[in-house]
């Protein structure tokens, strides 16, 4: 499948600035991804995100969206592609005061020409989707915050984009709501996956939605790369320092850190593991490698169900009451139950303080 977004040599430069607003970006976006552009203020993530809807027109460079040149495209084309492929949600909410929350959810249907009838019935579904159906008719003014932003994305959602452009729509809000913007937007992407071009100047939200990030810093683009990759290899010194105060525990899972387990044993078929003798610790495999359970010489046989697993995947942050309930090392297990490793408390921390 071909780039859902394309930029190529992309670059941005004001009248009456000495340098360029955006140098030589070239990213290709994909589809499906939430794609995070984040540095501070200055760095010129805005100043893309507008170039990428075609709301500022490039100096030099091109964006290609779905295919299509922006450059190459009228300006009734131009519209057009807006409408049926993107929609913005902002920092500001941009809801209309004198609207319900119905009609603001329904405006952009409305702009896109359809009849009243027409525009209402997915602005509702979309409030639904949002939590909001029990305030289709109030103002802006009588919702929180969070909930006028709430209203804000039900309306991108209401025109169902494959595009979705959020331009710091969770930076006006407190950290409890904007945790609860982010889970929304994650259950959002699970149920239909979007591609999401999210501008961000906050790490830890990055971190948390992006499946890959692009960190800018005075109109350049220093790395891009899953939060792992940043994490862990970052291309530059400038970048390493911006991610020095990161949570590793949200970013790195157990397969990144395992350790091998202290001993194996594989039982044949139907065998019972509480006649085998057990003197020292022993992790218990059956002989497609699944885990059976853990052979103590403290607690004898401990099956698989109340060992603890863990899965590969889970994050070192959401391990660490599990781990710390264990007596013996904690089994790390892949999908299919077959024993990859182990994780101790030690690891644990080693991780957490010092990093893979």
């Amino acid at each position: 499948m071909s780039s859902a977004i394309t930029l190529d040599a992309l670059s941005k430069h004001f009248p009456g600035q000495s340098t360029a607003a955006v140098q030589q970006v070239s990213l290709a976006i994909e589809p499906g991804e939430i794609f995070v552009v984040m540095g501070l203020s200055g760095s010129g993530k805005s100043t893309l995100l507008r170039m990428i809807n075609g709301l500022i027109q490039p100096s030099s460079g091109s964006v290609a969206v779905r295919g299509q040149n922006l450059s190459d495209l009228s300006k009734g084309d131009l519209n057009r592609l807006r409408r049926r492929a993107m929609a913005m949600v902002f920092q500001s909410f941009a809801l209309f005061p004198q609207r319900s929350v119905l009609d603001n959810a329904a405006f952009g249907l409305e702009v896109a020409g359809l009849p009243k009838a027409k525009r209402l019935a997915p602005a509702k579904r979309a409030l639904e989707r949002v939590g909001l159906g029990a305030q289709l008719h109030l103002k802006p003014a009588q919702l929180s915050g969070g909930m006028q932003q709430r209203v804000g994305l039900a309306r991108a959602l209401a025109l169902d984009p494959p595009i979705l452009l959020m331009d710091e729509a969770f930076s006006a809000l407190d950290p409890l709501i904007r945790r609860d913007m982010q889970d929304l937007l994650l259950d959002l992407q699970a149920e239909q996956r979007r591609t999401v071009v999210f501008i961000s100047h906050d790490l830890d939200e990055a971190i948390r939605i992006g499946d890959r990030i692009a960190l800018m810093q005075s109109g350049q683009v220093l790395q891009c790369g899953t939060p792992l990759e940043l994490l862990t290899a970052p291309a530059s010194p400038e970048v390493q320092a911006f991610f020095k105060g990161v949570d590793r525990g949200s970013v790195l899972n157990l397969e990144q850190i395992l350790e091998p387990c202290p001993q194996t044993l594989v039982l044949p078929d139907g065998a019972d593991p509480a006649e085998r003798a057990h003197q020292q610790l022993c992790f218990a495999l059956n002989p497609s490698g699944q885990f059976l359970g853990i052979l103590s010489p403290q607690d004898g046989w401990i099956h698989a169900d109340a060992a603890g697993t863990l899965d590969s995947k889970s994050l070192v942050n959401d391990a660490i009451s599990a781990v710390a309930q264990n007596r013996w090392p904690t089994p790390v297990l892949d999908h299919q139950r077959r024993l990859l490793g182990v994780v101790t408390p030690r690891r644990l921390l080693e991780t957490l303080r010092e990093g893979v």
